[in-house]
């Protein structure tokens, strides 16, 4: 039986030649105020914005929303967490942590989405295993539309990426949501510039 080395290699082999990707043209801007069509496409999509004036601000509102006792893994150096993460932690760590906090590199106005890469998250599985995820977002980093998101080279150096729009949520045939089934149970948005 082969290894699963070479069962890999088989598949690097059998890979397509590279084809430069094709130019998606830049559609009519919706323009307007992003930050007010960012805010009505996020709350849409069940998500919050908060507006803070310092990032000392974030952890009295984590202790206000999910109180004083919430355990906090943060990605973002400028809100303090109580347990560290490093790029070497293994996921399922993150088990039990309440609140998620990361800074997005830019966001989305038309979907009302925030961009996370594996720099953004440290741990992958932070976006996703945590309840709550607090993501900071400079308003000034935000982009108009998805065609946008395209042209930058953060999204084509990334080696993962998520536009994350909203809390998780499902909803079955008799239309019942349930937030939080297959990820997080809230996203905040917290505006607050670099």
């Amino acid at each position: 039986m082969a290894t699963r080395e070479d069962f890999l290699a088989k598949v690097r082999r059998a890979q397509p030649p590279a084809r430069p990707r094709p130019d998606v043209p830049l559609f009519n801007a919706a323009g307007g105020d992003l930050r007010a069509r960012f805010t009505t496409a996020l709350q849409a999509m069940g998500g919050t914005c908060v507006e803070v004036s310092a990032a000392s601000e974030v952890s009295a509102l984590i202790r206000e929303r999910f109180g004083a006792e919430a355990s906090i893994a943060s990605a973002a150096a400028e809100v303090p967490g109580t347990r560290a993460l490093t790029t070497d932690m293994e996921p399922a760590l993150l088990q039990d942590i309440d609140v998620g906090v990361v800074r997005a590199r830019f966001g989305v106005a038309e979907t009302g989405s925030v961009w996370l890469s594996e720099r953004e998250y440290v741990v992958n599985a932070l976006g996703y295993i945590v309840q709550h995820l607090i993501v900071l977002l400079d308003p000034a980093q935000l982009l108009d539309g998805l065609q946008d998101v395209y042209r930058r080279d953060d999204f084509r150096d990334a080696r993962f990426a998520a536009l994350v729009t909203g809390p998780s949520a499902t909803a079955d045939i008799e239309g019942v949501l349930i937030r939080g089934a297959q990820g997080v149970r809230s996203l905040t948005v917290v505006w607050l510039g670099t």
